[in-house]
């Protein structure tokens, strides 16, 4: 076995050679291949993999073996290597039998993808599905194997982890290592002929000049685009402020209709959204997609239409264009945007913990927000996970495949008002899940990272647990702090569209579209408008739905 090569795990029987060769003609250059007939030979080989340390990417069982149901060995087996994804093999001749059993499956969590046996060449649906799965693992489990970009770090300090986590939420594979590894050696040798400097951490991309402990907005200008760049005397049709799922709808068909479309986004691409590690009831997706890749599947979409996008590019203010003039978007560092319209979708926030020894240990230990670089860090750990809406759910599922164990804390008496049906059953199956409710943080502390935790329950008393990790999602705060007033909002600073909007700022009887704001040539759509569902699909249909506003708007003006 070659040293750090990841495993596929087939347990067959009946259709051992059929199933063997799919897997042999495509993979074995890249994966180990390693085969079991029914759940015992499977538990040993496992077992012998754990020892070696040899990462299992895949285990790939079929529904009917000689010893045990295939979802039993699914679930024996998952229970030793809770990392690797879960594909269950139907014979079709035993596809109506089996239906059942797989829909019960799913919903509780127990197979990441059903999928029948090859019957001929060529079955790329099936091919599709195992690759799209390898993918997954390798991004969130396996780590990249390529050197897109270098980050060099003495220790794992804040600032290391906010680079890391925008790289990761960009789709960006990143070589992380310490600066006294070879390539870390190597780096800052080519810093220091450079003549610049080593402070930590160093960042290296696309074999461009080394950075030295740069900001995210200083990766985001030297990475993916400076707004600066843009003819300062262009005059844009559509600039979309926020790159979450409505941003990124409005940017596809508004640069798809032949509308000149800037999007700006003050953090990552995708959002809130993006920081999903599995988004499993968004439509067409059967078998989930991740947050990241939906949102940069977007990206890539509204490019190819010609839509430009810059990250990590705060805004700093809007300023409304006064009868015939153009609306000017202000960015921090001093560059400004002349716009047409302009679409807010800035999307929402997770609410601050308010605990001062908490904050002190966000980026080392705490994160806001799922922040899937620091699953893998929590491996054999007690995780904490506060929130109960779907963003919480999904996160808990996770990191539920390293840590020991993660805890729901939630105030509430349970999840049922807040998170969906589907997720909710597949954390009632989960063996390392459990839900806390009405407890919350009160205190916690460590180190240089986050060690423990003070914890106050239903009946007030207080418990102190170690903690490897803690994750809030806490809630929704509108990101309209940047507006300044600049457009109405409700009492909550969400910003209200249509006969929402008062009615001093309508036209005599006539209140603004549907999802105008307060100033004519101004939407908003998706998490930050005053009354939105606050899903994923809902903020996609927002953002696609602006466009045709945007149309009759520029019509008008003509």
């Amino acid at each position: 076995m070659k040293p750090g090569k990841p495993t596929i795990l087939l347990v067959t029987s009946d259709h051992r050679e059929q199933v063997e060769h799919e897997f042999l003609s495509r993979y074995q250059s890249d994966y180990d291949i390693e085969v079991a007939e029914g759940l015992g030979a499977a538990v040993a080989l496992a077992q012998t993999l754990l020892a070696r340390s040899a990462p299992v990417a895949m285990i790939a069982v079929e529904s009917s073996l000689p010893d045990a149901q295939g979802l039993v060995t699914i679930d024996c087996l998952h229970a030793l290597i809770p990392t690797a994804r879960r594909f269950l093999l139907i014979h079709w001749e035993d596809w109506v039998v089996t239906r059942d059993a797989v829909r019960e499956a799913y919903a509780a969590g127990r197979i990441d993808v059903s999928i029948g046996i090859p019957r001929g060449v060529r079955d790329e649906e099936f091919h599709t599905a195992v690759t799209e799965s390898l993918s997954d693992w390798g991004w969130t489990t396996g780590g990249p194997t390529v050197d897109v970009v270098r980050v060099v770090f003495d220790e794992r300090d804040a600032h290391t982890h906010a680079l890391m986590d925008f790289f990761d939420r960009m789709g960006t594979p990143t070589n992380v290592v310490t600066s006294t590894s070879p390539t870390g050696r190597r780096t800052i040798e080519e810093a220091q002929a450079a003549g610049i400097p080593t402070d930590m951490p160093l960042v290296g991309a696309f074999g461009k000049s080394v950075l030295s402990r740069p900001t995210v907005r200083e990766v985001g200008r030297f990475m993916f685009g400076d707004p600066a760049d843009l003819d300062p005397d262009a005059l844009i049709d559509l600039v979309v402020i926020g790159a979450g799922p409505a941003g990124l709808a409005a940017a596809v068909y508004g640069a798809s209709e032949g509308l000149n479309t800037v999007v700006i986004d003050a953090e990552a691409i995708g959002g809130q959204a993006g920081t999903s590690s599995m988004i499993r009831n968004y439509l067409g997706f059967p078998r989930g997609i991740s947050g990241m890749r939906l949102a940069q599947r977007a990206r890539s979409q509204a490019i190819r239409f010609g839509a430009r996008f810059f990250a990590a590019q705060p805004v700093s203010a809007l300023v409304a264009g006064q009868q015939e003039e153009p609306h000017r978007i202000d960015l921090e560092g001093g560059t400004s945007l002349r716009a047409r319209t302009v679409l807010i979708a800035t999307g929402v926030s997770y609410r601050r913990l308010g605990v001062p020894a908490i904050e002190e240990l966000v980026g080392v230990g705490v994160n806001y927000g799922a922040a899937m670089t620091a699953a893998r860090s929590c491996a054999n750990t007690d995780v904490y996970v506060v929130g109960g809406g779907n963003s919480a759910g999904q996160a808990a599922i996770h990191l539920a495949r390293f840590a020991r164990s993660v805890s729901i804390l939630i105030r509430r008496e349970s999840l049922a008002s807040t998170m969906s049906d589907y997720l909710i059953r597949e954390i009632d199956a989960h063996p390392r899940i459990v839900v806390r409710p009405q407890t919350e943080v009160v205190d916690g502390g460590g180190g240089a990272r986050l060690e423990w935790l003070k914890l106050k329950g239903p009946t007030g008393e207080i418990v102190k647990v170690a903690a490897g990790g803690l994750f809030l999602l806490l809630g929704a705060t509108p990101c309209v702090e940047w507006l300044d007033g600049a457009v109405s909002a409700d009492r909550d600073g969400f910003i209200v569209s249509g006969r929402d909007v008062p009615t001093e700022f309508w036209d005599g009887e006539m209140p603004p579209v549907a999802l105008g704001t307060s100033v004519p040539g101004i939407f908003v759509a998706g998490d930050v408008r005053s009354g939105s569902m606050k899903r994923v699909a809902a903020a996609s249909g927002e953002g696609a739905a602006v466009v045709p506003l945007v149309h009759e708007y520029l019509e008008r003006g003509a």
